[in-house]
């Protein structure tokens, strides 16, 4: 006999916002991409009924009651098994976006280091802003693995990623000081 997972909980957002002024309405839809939130159709988002979404969720009721709005929010769990299981590949496939995006920008973060060491600029102004740089991947990193609570395929290669980010930068930190201790 085969053993089945029990089906995901999940929360269902369903968001009502005035259309006037748009900002409420812009700052709830921010939010809830913020928090990773699934969109199922006009109004409708979902978020697996995880801890790590329940300050975002409030957030969102906060952010639509301020605007004039509300948000109902609803438990539930695929009604079968393939129900479910579409939910989370959904999921999956929306974090498996953010890590694509994740990859292009250490990508970008490579190319800027490989540019400074071939043009040689070696200062501390361009260290401490590759450092900002480095730092925002960091932050991204967390917020996309808080968010993967399913992991998509995609997460191991980022932390991989980041590290080798790191690394070039710890590289490129060696070649700026032993630049400035050579004047």
């Amino acid at each position: 006999m085969t053993e089945q997972r029990a089906p995901s909980r999940w929360l269902v957002l369903v968001v009502r916002v005035p259309a006037d002024p748009s900002r409420h309405r812009v700052a709830v839809w921010r939010e809830l991409r913020r928090v990773g939130a699934l969109s199922l159709g006009q109004g409708a988002w979902v978020v697996p009924d995880a801890p790590v979404f329940a300050d975002g969720v409030a957030r969102v009721v906060e952010l639509a009651r301020r605007g004039g709005g509300e948000v109902l929010v609803l438990d539930a769990a695929g009604r079968a098994q393939p129900d479910a299981a579409r939910l989370e590949a959904l999921f999956t496939a929306e974090r498996a976006e953010e890590w694509a995006e994740f990859l292009a920008d250490c990508d970008k973060f490579d190319a800027e280091i490989d540019k400074e060491i071939r043009t040689r600029k070696f200062t501390l102004a361009e260290l401490e802003e590759e450092e900002q740089s480095l730092e925002r991947l960091r932050r991204w990193h967390r917020a996309i693995t808080a968010r993967d609570v399913f992991g998509a395929p995609a997460a191991v290669d980022a932390g991989q990623r980041l590290q080798h980010c790191a690394d070039r930068l710890a590289d490129y930190t060696e070649q700026v000081f032993q630049a400035l201790h050579q004047m």
